[in-house]
C-alpha cells in the first residue's frame, strides 16, 4: 500500500484514460494520491477528485509560477476551501527562480501569506523550491509552519536538508531519485531519517527510470519507493509501509 502525496490527476494530459489511469493505480498498489492544486481553477479541480474519489484527497495554494494577479479575494475563497475535510494540505507554494514566472519579491510574498493562512486553517503546508534554497529557507525559519511540511521533489544538498530536519520537515523524493545522475539526491535519501521520507510522481511530470521522458501517473510512485528500498537495504513492502505511515502522520489520518 503506497501514497502518491504529490501528483496533478486534474491535468489536461489524463483525459482520455482517466479510468485506465486509476485501474492502473490500483493495480500497483497505490491506494493514495495527494492532487496538488497550483492556482485557484486547479485548487478547487483538486477538492472536486477528492469529493468523487474516496482515495484521492486534496491540497490547495497557489504556486509561485503563478503569484502574480492574486487578489485578497482568491486567498479567502481558498481559506474557505481549505475547510473542506478532503483538504489535507495548503500547497503547492514556495519559489521557483529557475522560470521567474512571477516577480521573485510577489513569490515571496504570496508564499509567506499562504504559510500564514495554512498556520490558521491547520493544515500543513507542501513546498516548491527551485534555484531558491536560500530564499526558502530564510522564510520557513521567519515563518514556521505550525502543522508541518514537505519539500516536495527534494533537489537540494544534504547539507540543506539537515537543516530543514531541524526544523521538522519531510522531505518527498519523486522520479529523479531513480535517474543514474542523481547523485545528491541519493545522498539524502540515504541518509535521511525514515520517519521524515515521503514518496511522490509530480504526474504528469517526472516520470523514473525506465520511464523517463514519458507522462508519469501514480503507478510508477513504485518505481520510486523500489529505488529508495535498494538505498536503504530494506524490502520494497518494509519501504511502502513506512512512507504510508510518514504520509499518514503528516496529513493527520493516523
Amino acid at each position: 500500500m503506497i501514497w502518491d502525496t504529490h501528483a496533478h490527476l486534474d491535468d489536461q494530459d489524463y483525459e482520455e484514460d482517466f479510468q485506465d489511469v486509476l485501474s492502473r493505480m490500483e493495480s500497483a498498489g497505490i491506494s493514495r494520491v495527494t492532487n496538488v492544486g497550483y492556482d485557484f481553477a486547479s485548487s478547487k479541480r483538486s477538492l472536486r477528485l477528492a469529493q468523487n474519489h474516496d482515495f484521492i484527497y486534496a491540497a490547495i495554494g497557489i504556486h509561485p509560477h503563478n503569484a502574480e494577479g492574486v487578489t485578497n479575494e482568491v486567498l479567502d475563497q481558498l481559506q474557505d476551501m481549505a475547510k473542506q475535510p478532503k483538504v489535507l494540505a495548503w500547497g503547492e507554494i514556495g519559489l521557483d527562480y529557475y522560470r521567474d514566472l512571477s516577480p521573485r519579491s510577489l513569490q515571496k510574498d504570496i508564499f509567506v501569506r499562504q504559510i500564514e493562512l495554512a498556520n490558521q486553517v491547520g493544515l500543513p503546508i507542501i513546498i516548491h523550491n527551485r534555484d531558491a534554497h536560500q530564499d526558502v529557507l530564510e522564510i520557513v525559519k521567519a515563518h514556521p509552519p505550525k502543522f508541518g511540511g514537505v519539500f516536495h521533489c527534494y533537489s537540494g544538498s544534504w547539507e540543506m536538508a539537515k537543516i530543514l530536519l531541524n526544523i521538522g520537515f519531510y522531505l518527498s523524493f519523486a522520479g529523479p531519485v531513480t535517474f543514474k545522475n542523481a547523485r545528491h539526491t541519493v545522498e539524502v535519501a540515504k541518509n535521511a531519517p525514515l520517519d521524515r521520507i515521503l514518496v511522490e510522481t509530480d504526474s504528469p511530470y517526472l516520470s523514473p527510470e525506465p520511464r523517463r521522458g514519458k507522462r508519469n501517473e501514480p503507478a510508477y510512485v513504485r518505481e520510486v519507493v523500489k529505488k529508495l528500498a535498494e538505498i536503504r537495504e530494506l524490502s520494497l513492502e518494509d519501504m511502502a509501509q513506512q512512507t504510508m505511515h510518514n504520509a499518514e502522520k503528516l496529513f493527520g489520518l493516523t
